[in-house]
């Protein structure tokens, strides 16, 4: 069987011995015990999922660095994003200072600067006015969509690549591991 590049080409030779020594360490590291017949174990997960964290980082870190921001307030905005998708709520600093495990007072100097740069606004909630929700302005959303706009083709085109149902698993599996580690993270639990 004819082995194909990752953009639809018949793979060079290096391509090809790259993915079979992909494939072997892998297949070298053995099964996990919990991992069903077949399946990578846990070693190949977790390096596939820091090469993907890393360059995540990479580009929020560019990203960071282009518009004056420090790498956490990077962090802080994808969760203000991501707090209503998630939640089904606006985000708050007290649940974006336990998000980020960071203090109320880093929290505070992480809000003034996004707030400084325009990149969110702080709004009192009209039934409660301590209730301090934050919001990710429009303009600065648009800036961020254009500036990521390349890990949103990544994503797409590698979506491109697998069924529905295949993908319907994936985003289980994300979604699954996202609770597994926020379970993990709880205050309470213990490392180890």
């Amino acid at each position: 069987m004819e082995r194909s590049s990752r953009d639809g080409r018949p793979a060079t030779a290096d391509e090809s011995a790259t993915d079979e020594s992909s494939a072997s360490v892998g297949a070298s590291v053995g099964a996990s015990a919990s991992a069903p017949e077949g399946a990578p174990d846990l070693q190949t997960y977790a390096v596939l999922l820091r090469t993907l964290n890393s360059e995540f980082n990479r580009h929020a870190h560019a990203f960071a660095q282009r518009h004056d921001l420090h790498a956490t307030d990077v962090h802080a905005l994808a969760a203000i994003l991501d707090s209503t998708a998630l939640e089904g709520r606006p985000m708050t600093p007290s649940r974006l200072a336990e998000r980020l495990n960071l203090t109320s007072g880093a929290v505070t100097a992480c809000l003034d600067r996004l707030e400084r740069a325009g990149h969110i606004s702080r709004t009192r909630d009209s039934a409660d006015r301590r209730v301090v929700h934050l919001v990710y302005n429009p303009g600065a959303r648009a800036l961020a969509r254009q500036y990521f706009s390349p890990l949103a083709r990544s994503t797409e085109a590698a979506m491109q690549r697998f069924t529905p149902a295949q993908l319907a698993t994936v985003a289980d599996f994300l979604h699954t591991l996202n609770q597994e580690l926020t379970a993990e993270a709880a205050p309470g639990r213990t490392a180890g």
